[in-house]
């Protein structure tokens, strides 16, 4: 079983109003939520923690978490507004966003919503995105992925830990506090996905591979980056300390938009670690050159999918297995 843990939001998609103009279409989103709706809808079991409101919006949020078979025990509910977050879509170009977070209840998210003990079956924890650019949720997701993934419980009872920081520059205040708390949440975790357009922020100038390698210095047994049209690239220390260097294409279909590319990938990946039996310490370290190529055109195809769609539709496993590519 997977865990996500992070930030569940209204997505305000842009629309054509007959009559009125432009206008907004609210749509359930969010990194981590997202995230979970791809987990769910591969047939992987995940569950979904943080805070959600009762208003209209958080039961629009909780509904399709359900409709996803992803579980919602852990999410404690609350009278707090839920995050909104208004898309504008320029062809050709990443979405761009105008959140509004004060006070609603994914971003107060706080140490008293944690669980006391995870779950035996949880096997991941992934974590990410504007969750940790808000107080308190940030600082509560680093309390939590360090107390599940901490160095002093030994690997065979300790599960992976997947970050995707899905860098909103526009949230982010002190870009250079923001980098020293973004390498402690690389330091945490197992495997660690971030874009090429993330790095763009974090290490401008740096380059994608000496990013990635940095990234993989700082402990993670995996680091992996989205590359938009030109797929996927990962590196991965095994065991003999040999580091793997693969590269997965994406599959050539039209695309409508790229909201939910990310996040579906990440959850695609995950999804095939958990669904192939690799969804432990040992076995990530242990991974072929050819499995990884799998598991990365498994996400990439997945990722290919959601962007044919409008929104974040990620598909099924059916769906994914029947697109044929590379």
């Amino acid at each position: 079983m997977i865990l996500s843990c992070g930030e569940a939001i209204i997505d305000m998609i842009p629309v054509k109003v007959p009559g009125r103009g432009d206008g907004f279409l609210p749509c359930p989103g969010g990194s981590p939520f997202n995230t979970a709706i791809a987990i769910g809808r591969l047939g992987v079991p995940v569950r979904f923690l943080s805070r959600l409101s009762r208003d209209f919006f958080g039961e629009i949020l909780i509904n399709r978490l359900i409709q996803s078979n992803v579980g919602i025990d852990l999410i404690p509910r609350t009278e707090q507004n839920s995050t909104l977050a208004f898309v504008k879509l320029d062809q050709g170009q990443e979405p761009r966003y105008v959140f509004y977070t004060e006070g609603a209840a994914d971003c107060s998210f706080s140490l008293e919503d944690l669980p006391p003990v995870l779950a035996p079956e949880i096997r991941c924890v992934l974590f990410g995105s504007i969750a940790l650019t808000m107080e308190p949720s940030a600082s509560t997701i680093e309390t939590f992925i360090a107390r599940v993934g901490g160095n002093d419980v030994p690997d065979d009872k300790r599960p992976l830990v997947s970050l995707d920081p899905n860098v909103r520059p526009f949230m982010i205040r002190d870009r250079e506090a923001y980098v020293r708390r973004f390498e402690a949440w690389v330091g945490a975790a197992s495997i660690a996905k971030i874009s090429e357009a993330d790095f763009d922020f974090i290490y401008p100038g740096l380059g994608l591979e000496k990013s990635l390698q940095r990234v993989l210095d700082m402990g993670p047994r995996l680091a992996l980056s989205t590359l938009g049209p030109k797929g996927a690239l990962a590196l991965l220390r095994r065991k003999d300390g040999r580091v793997l260097r693969v590269s997965a294409p994406v599959v050539d279909i039209p695309v409508v938009d790229t909201i939910g590319a990310g996040d579906t990938f990440h959850g695609a990946f995950l999804s095939w670690l958990e669904l192939k039996g690799k969804m432990s310490h040992s076995a990530l370290a242990a991974l072929t050159e050819q499995e990884l190529y799998d598991a990365l055109f498994f996400a990439n195809k997945a990722a290919s999918l959601v962007c044919s769609r409008q929104g974040a539709e990620p598909p099924t496993l059916q769906e994914v297995e029947a697109l044929k590519g590379q």
